[in-house]
């Protein structure tokens, strides 16, 4: 069963891609007493997280912060230096943090994890988003298989 509207954010690591090479953050650190907006893509550099997930995000970071949103994350089944380089080709800077569970550890967790083994890709996370405040999900949207409505940056805009 996957995380839902209550539930707490599992205290876990996760891997940020920085200048100084991977750097490990926690999810007590990162959730703890703030308000962030989450969103996972089941991978860097696909079709539709490049061209449509993440810049929706990044251009309405402002308006999200705006809203009393601390932190907007993407994460994705993929080690730090590829979302470190993903973040650097979209353009993200301080907008978006972007977070790699390069085991899908933290993704089997929230119970969002997707087989895409058939198509190559092994395990991944459903594309979804949520926001957490204070360390409890406050709302959570997770798209239906090859959907991108219910987790675009506007659709969690509106849900603040």
């Amino acid at each position: 069963m996957s995380i839902q509207v209550g539930d707490s954010i599992p205290s876990m690591k996760l891997m940020q891609g920085t200048a100084e090479g991977p750097k490990e953050i926690g999810t007590d650190e990162l959730f703890g007493g703030k308000t962030v907006v989450v969103f996972g893509v089941p991978g860097a550099f696909t079709p539709t997280c490049s061209a449509k997930h993440l810049p929706g995000f990044v251009t309405l970071a402002a308006e999200f912060r705006a809203k009393g949103v601390d932190a907007v994350v993407c994460m994705s089944v993929n080690d730090a230096f590829v979302m470190g380089a993903w973040g650097r080709d979209q353009g993200v800077g301080e907008d978006v943090v972007m977070l790699a569970d390069g085991a899908a550890a933290f993704t089997k967790a929230l119970g969002l994890e997707l087989d895409l083994t058939a198509r190559g890709l092994g395990i991944r996370c459903q594309r979804f988003a949520m926001v957490v405040k204070a360390g409890k999900v406050s709302h959570i949207a997770v798209e239906a298989p090859g959907a991108f409505e219910v987790s675009r940056a506007e659709a969690v805009l509106a849900a603040l």
